[in-house]
């Protein structure tokens, strides 16, 4: 039994199956290629007409169809993101080889968040209202816009009877979210957990709202695939993006039991907070650090342990230079040694699931021995001087991997992977 638990006697977790829908592909194999190729999600916004905005363009999803993933009548009634949370969990559970609906379904649980869930649902319902009166208001739409939806569909999915909860962390969302499950399962709470993040935030209310506080990209909108250059010194804000992810976490003597398949190990994770302001991060970088190394303590790993950091880097120019002061921080002179990668610049930025996406990005490096780059990285900047693997996929043997999610209101947090060895 001892082999079960890790040093600190919690039931050890592992990854058994992913899924994914983002603006890189309909799948975890599609959206991994592409992060390693540099085939850009980015491009001209579709969903609405975007001319009068002073950035264009957006990492859509782009031709899906729900009605693939699940009945269409329901697909109806949900919002954007639940039918793309949904899509995801349907692919995570084909993957790891569980029937849906699963076995077991009280030791199941489900933690999915999302910064901002369906809130369009609400907005276009409102406008409905005003236009053409209250005959006109969905029924559906107040409920499809609550930010637990996406948590609820893929519950209802999988037919789960345990846990279940929503993580609402601006762009932290999806890591905590995998890390708040995991502890589900460490604490004896559930056997198996669905988790990730997702968003379905590409609107006009979004877009208008990033573009007020001047925090998107406005200068490559005729060329969408170089404007997300995390670290590079022409940096000018963060691209808006949507998708899902969902991971499935398990015990690992279940998975065992049934002969899973396993990807890698969840060794820990830690949130901090910056309690600083509500859009800027705090200078000194404190919360940050504090996020990586109660992340490593909670995996009871040391700094020189970790192979690759999947870092926030959203290309904002305040964000990744505080973010490279605080991985300096945290890891001092080994800070150079580390690979460090932002696949945002080809994903743009998931939102709330961000951290999910780059949890499973972290995980295939693990398994396939290749670090994804960051690409667009032309300029270097002096104030972000560590390795950021520029514009070309790297081999390494990795066995501990750390993934980084910054967001609005200060919230942070760290997971740390490693590859399973038995």
């Amino acid at each position: 039994m001892e082999q079960f638990l890790d040093s600190r006697g919690r039931h050890r977790v592992v990854i058994t199956g992913m899924g994914a829908m983002t603006p890189l592909g309909h799948s975890v194999r599609e959206s991994w290629h592409s992060a390693l190729e540099g085939r850009s999600g980015i491009a001209a916004i579709t969903q609405f007409d975007a001319s009068d905005l002073p950035c264009r363009i957006a990492g859509e999803v782009k031709n899906f169809e729900a009605k693939i993933y699940m009945n269409f009548k329901e697909a109806r009634r949900m919002a954007r993101a639940s039918q793309l949370a949904v899509a995801a969990a349907v692919m995570a559970l084909e993957d790891a080889r569980l029937p849906i609906p699963l076995p077991n379904p009280q030791h199941a649980g489900v933690v999915v968040g999302t910064g901002m869930g369906g809130f369009e649902r609400a907005d276009e319902n409102l406008i409905a209202y005003r236009e053409k009166g209250l005959s006109k208001a969905s029924p559906f739409a107040l409920v499809s816009s609550l930010p637990n939806m996406p948590s609820h569909h893929v519950s209802y999915l999988a037919g789960t009877q345990g846990p279940i909860n929503t993580v609402v962390a601006a762009c932290a969302t999806g890591t905590q979210a995998i890390g708040e499950a995991a502890d589900m399962i460490r604490r004896g709470r559930a056997e198996l957990m669905l988790a990730g993040g997702v968003e379905g935030l590409v609107h006009q209310a979004a877009m208008a709202g990033f573009s007020a506080m001047r925090a998107l990209s406005t200068n490559y909108n005729d060329e969408p695939e170089r404007a997300c250059r995390p670290f590079d010194k022409d940096r000018d804000g963060f691209i808006l993006s949507e998708g899902a992810a969902i991971v499935v976490l398990e015990r690992l003597d279940q998975a065992l039991a049934r002969g899973a398949h396993i990807y890698a190990e969840y060794l820990g994770y830690a949130s901090s907070s910056d309690a600083y302001h509500v859009a800027a991060p705090d200078p000194s970088g404190a919360g940050a650090i504090r996020a990586m190394q109660w992340a490593m303590a909670d995996a009871n790993v040391a700094p020189d342990a970790i192979h690759y950091i999947n870092a926030h880097g959203s290309s904002t120019p305040v964000n990744d230079t505080l973010e490279t002061q605080a991985i300096k921080h945290v890891f001092g002179n080994q800070a150079y040694h580390i690979p460090i990668s932002s696949t945002k610049s080809v994903s743009g930025h998931l939102m709330g699931g961000a951290g999910a996406i780059e949890a499973v990005f972290c995980v295939m490096a693990l398994h396939e021995g290749i670090i994804p780059p960051t690409w667009n990285y032309e300029t270097p900047d002096p104030e972000c001087d560590l390795d950021y693997v520029p514009n070309a996929p790297r081999q390494a043997s990795l066995g501990v991997t750390m993934s980084n999610s910054f967001g609005l209101g200060g919230q942070n947090a760290c997971v740390v992977l490693s590859k399973y060895n038995g």
